[in-house]
């Protein structure tokens, strides 16, 4: 036999009114029952989950403190018809009561909170006009209803929040670990929440997080994606740039008078981004070389001059050991030339790891973003490049007939000594390049010491005169 409670719940699931008036009116404390024994859920939850708005409105003018209670989840009713997207439900709810919109479920999350990460438009734009302050309520981990939105990828919530709530503060709200929303959205490669967010004029699109980068930054660092060459442009062209770039323009617009005018700042903004494209296109290049050299060297590895045996040579047709075993597989220039074919492998290995290197640096997501590390990248591609040349030398003499090595030896030999002058040369002109920026540094510190003292100096004559 049901008993009264089951016939209650039973009538919430299916929104009949005549059934809930006819409990209450044979047992007209049965709703008191219910919400002091029943600890999962009230029939008020179930009828707002399953959007009964007429049993809403009747069981609510039965009790009013039904809206108040919570479920085993902590969710109120109006958790569950907001996370439904039940508008009428809503707007029942909220007329009885304002203050569960405030109300938190055991995951921190308010009634609004549900529904942008559902994407319920409609009743975001009640719960918004019932109680603005519930969109700047935090849930743990310091996120707001911003970051959901970015994080669960609504950005119809996001723009509708951002429309309503025009408060630098909150646009430019940071996560417990500083990122913004232009951060999250960049590091997930969300195109079109990064260009929506571009387009807020009160956006910091340069706030660093706590690891000191920028969402430039964080798009550099990423794995690579064939979204990130649009997605770099569009923050180039709202003016985002790297933290060390942004550190830079910092210290240099500090050091400028102030009569520093707008012409001066266009340039100086275009000296910045021709330094950013000067290092992009030289990692380009070197990406390009270095892949191409360990493709080189590795196909000249497994495959060496001369090729391989074909077949096994261990004994003659007399069954007796030969002077120059062999087995298939193994290289002819070894059994050949075995001083040789140590020097090949030796250079030949040298140039594979060092383009492997260049790669793994490239690769390795490090804001490789100064001069300085660009040059020792490109000292180790001249490595890998005078492997490669030394390797093909020792290929030539190796496979050239002995009747035309004195005319090899000299073509060789006239090239490896234009190529040593080119190398000295390169070295000379950076090596002297570095020291007098190194000197350039230490004059300028000097000066700066100077400078210093004569002040402290002055400051010091100035209080004995006093």
């Amino acid at each position: 036999m049901e008993t009264l409670e089951t016939k209650l719940f039973d009538a919430a699931s299916k929104g009949s009114i005549s059934s809930l008036r006819t409990l209450l009116k044979d047992d007209p404390l049965i709703l008191d029952r219910v919400s002091a024994n029943y600890f999962s859920e009230t029939p008020l939850h179930v009828a707002a989950m399953l959007g009964h708005v007429d049993f809403v409105k009747e069981i609510v003018k039965a009790k009013l403190e039904l809206t108040s209670e919570l479920n085993f989840q902590q969710s109120s009713p109006l958790h569950l018809a907001s996370a439904k997207g039940h508008v009428d439900v809503v707007k029942a709810l909220l007329s009885v009561d304002h203050q569960t919109c405030l109300a938190r479920d055991r995951n921190g999350l308010t009634p609004l909170h549900l529904a942008a990460l559902k994407g319920r438009i409609e009743v975001m734009k009640i719960l918004l006009r019932a109680k603005p302050e519930a969109a700047q309520m935090n849930v743990y981990g310091g996120e707001n209803i911003l970051h959901l939105c970015v994080k669960r990828y609504q950005l119809e919530p996001l723009k509708l929040l951002v429309s309503t709530i025009r408060e630098p503060v909150f646009v430019n709200s940071k996560d417990a670990e500083g990122n913004t929303l232009l951060h999250l959205a960049v590091a997930d490669k969300q195109v079109e929440t990064i260009n929506f967010l571009l387009t807020v004029s009160t956006l910091e699109v340069n706030a660093l997080n706590l690891n000191g980068i920028s969402p430039l930054d964080v798009l550099i660092q990423s794995r690579r994606d064939v979204r990130d060459l649009e997605i770099e442009d569009s923050l180039k062209r709202a003016g985002v740039i790297g933290a060390n770039m942004l550190n830079q323009e910092t210290t240099a617009t500090r050091a400028l008078p102030t009569s520093f005018d707008r012409s001066n700042s266009h340039s100086w903004k275009k000296l910045l981004k021709q330094q950013d494209d000067w290092l992009e296109k030289k990692k380009s290049a070197l990406m390009i070389v270095a892949s191409l050299i360990a493709t080189m060297a590795f196909q000249v590895g497994v495959n060496p001059p001369s090729g391989v045996w074909q077949d096994d040579k261990l004994i003659d047709s007399q069954g007796n050991p030969v002077d120059d075993p062999h087995t298939a597989g193994s290289s002819v220039m070894a059994n050949n030339y075995s001083g040789g074919y140590v020097s090949f492998y030796i250079y030949n290995t040298t140039g594979f790891i060092a383009s492997l290197s260049i790669i793994l640096l490239l690769m390795s997501g490090l804001p490789i973003r100064r001069r300085f590390f660009m040059w020792i990248l490109m000292v180790i591609t001249w490595v890998a490049i005078t492997a490669v040349a030394l390797t093909y030398t020792i290929s030539i003499l190796v496979l050239t007939p002995d009747r035309e090595q004195k005319t090899v030896l000299t073509v060789i030999g006239s090239a490896v000594f234009v190529w040593m002058c080119l190398m000295a040369l390169l070295l000379i002109g950076h090596t002297l390049r570095l020291v007098a920026m190194a000197v350039k540094k230490l004059r300028k510190r000097s000066r700066t010491r100077v400078v210093t003292a004569t002040s402290s100096l002055r400051v010091l004559v100035n209080n004995v005169g006093v």
